[in-house]
């Protein structure tokens, strides 16, 4: 691998080019000494203890992007909001959606993440995610590299937390915040629930890390024991809050009693996986009223999907090689195929069930050295539209999984 200078060579390329070389063939390792004083110092030694536990959650070198790259990614971000805000666009997602996302809160919901693969045509967006995962961990691997601070960092989330409250309840005191998901203790990304634990309470807010079991709604308000809660940071994959062990909160919700975020209606509108299908399809868009400009901007810069149908399985199986198949309620590469890879009993079972089939986009590659080479895909932490933050996860295997030696979030270098 090459040194940084290597950036001399290709200095008569784009912007996009110089990033895919300098991706493939120069070093610009993590300062793994800095981010673990960081963590250290915004967090505790048990956060560390639980870091070192995951070998793999942070990569060992940055990724290299071009600014018009992020630029173009953050212009498709604006067009998917446009079209989100129209009611004609809500009255059809909401037709499919769980009924608790017809109860419609004035919290926006937290920290919705953009993923994107690069590829040497521009970026594509995969999925949009609520409840993104990794945020608080990326902001602080990039305070360590000394691009930001983690106070500039750390108080943007606080913004993002406070703009949530006072949508809800103006200037009221926000004085407790439970993190809630299930069976906490057990997750991989815990070391960043409790990141989050460090942060509300060095603003002198209440919070507790919990299982949504440990909820009780009584005398109007949601409890955790005998602590009211004011507010949840829901990182439940049960977006719409149905299942027995969310009935506390959810009635706690549906009464007001508590402000939620993100919440069942901010994954209804951005995250369900059949909203592709609308975005990625002219005609609706047209019949939707959605001007030519978003409508080319979108269907430029998403990976186009459709609705798995039975009566179209001849057709589906013949171009397998060129999707990738997706549960429309699936998060976390759950139950995911690529196309090339299935089985004719998987493909049975895929459309016996609710699937997605999306264009199959390859990730563009950050090589560690001549032997290994590491799939990345970009992230973006989006809230109100606005980007927070945008980092990189490096991994081998058919989707991310923090498991690959070197890999993990990585920060960007941006050209």
């Amino acid at each position: 691998m090459k040194s940084p200078s290597t950036y001399s060579l290709v200095s008569d390329y784009s912007s996009e080019q110089k990033a895919n070389y300098l991706n493939k063939h120069c070093d610009r390792l993590i300062d793994k000494q800095a981010l673990q004083a960081i963590l250290l110092q915004q967090g505790d030694a048990t956060v560390c203890q639980l870091i070192a536990q995951r070998p793999h959650l942070f990569a060992d070198v940055a990724v290299f992007v071009a600014q018009s790259t992020l630029q173009k990614q953050s212009q498709l971000i604006a067009a998917i909001e446009k079209v989100i805000a129209l009611p004609a666009y809500q009255q059809g997602v909401l037709s499919y959606a769980p009924s608790s996302a017809a109860f419609i809160p004035k919290a926006h919901g937290v920290l919705l993440g953009y993923d994107f693969h690069l590829t040497p045509t521009g970026s594509q967006l995969i999925e949009i995610n609520t409840n993104a995962g990794g945020g608080l961990l990326s902001a602080l691997l990039i305070a360590s590299q000394k691009t930001h601070t983690a106070t500039e960092l750390e108080a943007a989330f606080m913004t993002m937390f406070y703009e949530e409250w006072q949508a809800e309840r103006g200037q009221q005191t926000l004085q407790s915040i439970a993190i809630v998901d299930e069976q906490p203790d057990t997750q991989y990304l815990l070391p960043e629930f409790m990141l989050f634990q460090k942060l509300f309470q060095r603003q002198g807010i209440n919070t507790v890390i919990c299982d949504p079991t440990e909820l009780s709604y009584r005398n109007d308000g949601l409890w955790y024991g005998d602590v009211r809660i004011d507010l949840v940071y829901n990182r439940l994959t049960d977006f719409s809050l149905d299942a027995d062990p969310q009935q506390a909160l959810q009635k706690a919700y549906f009464a007001n009693a508590v402000v939620v975020t993100p919440h069942p209606r901010a994954h209804a509108l951005y995250a369900d996986k059949r909203n592709l299908t609308l975005l990625t399809n002219r005609i609706l868009l047209q019949e939707l009223g959605v001007d030519s400009e978003t409508i080319g901007t979108l269907i430029d810069g998403i990976a186009h999907t459709i609705r798995v149908q039975p009566s179209d399985a001849e057709t589906l199986w013949a171009r397998r090689k060129q999707l990738f198949f997706k549960p429309m309620k699936g998060y976390g590469s759950k139950a995911v195929y690529r196309g090339d890879k299935l089985t004719k009993r998987v493909f049975s079972d895929i459309l016996c069930n609710d699937y997605v089939a999306q264009a199959l986009v390859l990730p563009s590659e950050r090589c560690l050295n001549l032997a290994t080479h590491l799939k990345l895909d970009l992230r973006h932490y989006v809230y109100r539209g606005q980007t927070l933050l945008a980092s990189s996860r490096l991994y081998q295997g058919q989707t991310t999984n923090f498991r690959t030696v070197g890999g993990g979030f990585a920060p960007l270098v941006i050209l």
